[in-house]
């Protein structure tokens, strides 16, 4: 037990000097771990994460009671066990990457595409259409898979469809996605208001949770939601639920004013706040202006 005794009198000596830097670190390091575990719960990873935490455990019971053959084996195990979890691990690795990209802000720089507020007026059109389409779709029971691209370039996507060049308008989304077209199965993708390839095939997702009652157009909107920030909207072929993909989350039973809300909020660039500078002095200006023009002419008809 001289090992253990030797531990704790480590703990007690580290507290005697535990400073405010400390506390940093052993929150820093916490919260890495609950995202860790946070990961784990959401992925496919989740058992081997916990075997690998067993495995960690059992580790420092050996080295607690000094059992020498087993940490001797789980120490040789351990020294194999980053590359092992780098192989197990790629697909969840890669997504998580992924998703620090898309979700950090500094991202942003390096793409100013949704933000040009030149967009806004082709996006809040092709919004509308979206919308108008989506409803007259789920009234017929024809399945539909819409993708609005946003910082996430998706040019592997699109060149796995047929290249188009088309103003988003109901008539056109609901001629692609007729059951008689060549392109119906597959996916629609919108760069900067327009419609640049259909017929695109997206990536499943593997969530194990989805319900029985979807299908693979579900699975592959979902997908494409947790494989880059793209806005996926999906019409159910068999019921004519309208559902909408983000960041790995479908929401469903949407109606049309639910679909344009969160279509408005998610997609529409926000407009220039130097533009609204420049314009605000100028009305305010103009309402002056105009209120002491009528404030004369009062005066005027009361001396008359």
């Amino acid at each position: 037990m001289f090992a253990a005794n030797e531990f704790f009198n480590n703990v007690l000596s580290n507290l005697r000097t535990f400073q405010l830097r400390d506390l940093i670190d052993i929150l820093v390091i916490s919260f890495v771990f609950y995202e860790i575990f946070q990961f784990a719960r959401r992925s496919r990873a989740g058992q081997l994460v916990r075997g690998v935490v067993l495995l960690i455990v059992s580790f420092m019971l050996a080295y607690l009671f000094e059992l020498r053959t087993v940490r001797w084996v789980l120490n040789n195990f351990l020294q194999i066990g980053f590359t092992a979890a780098v192989v197990l691990f790629q697909p969840e690795l890669r997504r998580a990457l992924e998703r620090l990209g898309q979700n950090t802000n500094w991202a942003g720089l390096f793409n100013w595409r949704r933000s040009d507020p030149s967009l806004r007026g082709v996006w809040q059109n092709a919004v509308v259409a979206i919308c108008d389409a989506a409803e007259k779709l789920s009234d017929t029971r024809t399945g539909a898979l819409i993708v609005l691209e946003r910082n996430s370039n998706l040019d592997e996507i699109i060149r796995t469809g047929t290249p188009l060049s088309a103003n988003v308008i109901p008539e056109m989304l609901g001629t692609i996605f007729y059951e008689g077209t060549p392109l119906h199965d597959g996916a629609v993708i919108i760069r900067d208001g327009r419609i640049v390839s259909a017929g695109c095939v997206l990536p499943l997702s593997n969530n194990l949770e989805m319900g029985k009652d979807m299908g693979t157009r579900h699975r592959a909107g979902l997908g494409m939601s947790e494989n880059s920030d793209a806005i996926v909207v999906v019409v159910s072929e068999e019921t004519g639920i309208i559902s909408l993909a983000k960041n790995g989350v479908l929401i469903r039973r949407l109606d049309r004013q639910n679909l344009f809300n969160l279509l408005q909020e998610e997609i529409i660039p926000p407009q220039d706040e130097a533009q609204k500078k420049k314009e605000v002095p100028w009305a305010r200006l103009l309402i002056k202006k105009g209120g002491a023009q009528d404030h004369a002419a009062e005066q005027a008809e009361q001396k008359g």
